[in-house]
């Protein structure tokens, strides 16, 4: 992996960088605003195969994106090359009744700075936009709104937003045990070929901007400024196209 490549495609020409929570947090933020969070592979019938150099290859020679495996894989590379001691866990997604995913729904990473763990995700749409420190029941205040760590039935702890003054929205649970990519690779072939999968249901590509977020479906653009969201329908599969490139600079890809 070319590092020095990494971090220009994201927005970053400094390469001395210190294994630090401002480093972290900075790395964080501009793979948000740099990467999107894509599943357009799987539309355009090209295979996801779980490997950092397939990832290295399509994200930043590619200037593509990618979803959790692909996008928190890499990362997890770069953090570990900048030195950061980093673990890949596996979380399940919090389906809105109440109930959660497989496990290996999804991949997040903990980031151990001195004696403190963090949540660093860059593969979840519009998570957090920064770490999160692995505390229990304290709120923390992040760009995208206030989140809390908290625990949870057999060992999983619970990561959740805030929605109103007394209630909080699941977003997924997970244990802190360190996995390897290689055993992400059943549901990441569920994701990508089952009916069942959200992700095989239709399109989106979606990247955080400096003032809220773009998001692209087969049915809409949704474009959310300064807490502002409007949203045009998409007509057909070439307006989509139109809009992937202008917006996000992607080209539809065929084997």
């Amino acid at each position: 992996m070319n590092k020095e490549k990494y971090l220009l495609r994201i927005g970053i020409s400094d390469e001395n960088l210190s294994a630090d929570l401002d480093t972290l947090k900075l790395l964080q933020r501009h793979h948000l605003l740099h990467v999107p969070f894509e599943n357009l592979d799987i539309h355009w019938k090209r295979p996801i195969i779980l490997d950092t150099g397939k990832f290295y290859e399509k994200i930043v020679d590619d200037l593509r994106g990618g979803f959790c495996y692909e996008l928190n894989g890499l990362f997890n590379e770069l953090l570990s090359d900048v030195g950061f001691t980093t673990k890949l866990v596996s979380a399940r997604v919090a389906d809105g009744k109440d109930g959660f995913g497989p496990e290996y729904d999804h991949a997040a990473l903990i980031v151990t700075i001195v004696d403190t763990e963090y949540l660093s995700d860059v593969g979840f749409g519009a998570f957090s936009g920064g770490p999160l420190r692995l505390v229990l029941n304290e709120e923390q205040q992040d760009e995208a709104g206030i989140f809390v760590i908290k625990h949870f039935d057999d060992g999983y702890y619970e990561a959740a937003k805030k929605v109103d003054a007394e209630g909080y929205r699941s977003e997924y649970i997970f244990k802190q045990f360190g996995r390897d990519l290689s055993e992400f690779v059943e549901m990441c072939d569920f994701q990508q070929y089952s009916p069942q999968s959200h992700f095989t249901k239709g399109k989106v590509c979606s990247l955080l901007t400096e003032t809220g977020r773009k998001t692209l479906t087969d049915k809409n653009f949704i474009v959310t400024k300064d807490g502002e969201k409007t949203e045009t329908p998409i007509g057909s599969e070439d307006e989509f196209d139109r809009i992937l490139m202008r917006e996000f600079n992607i080209a539809r890809q065929q084997l």
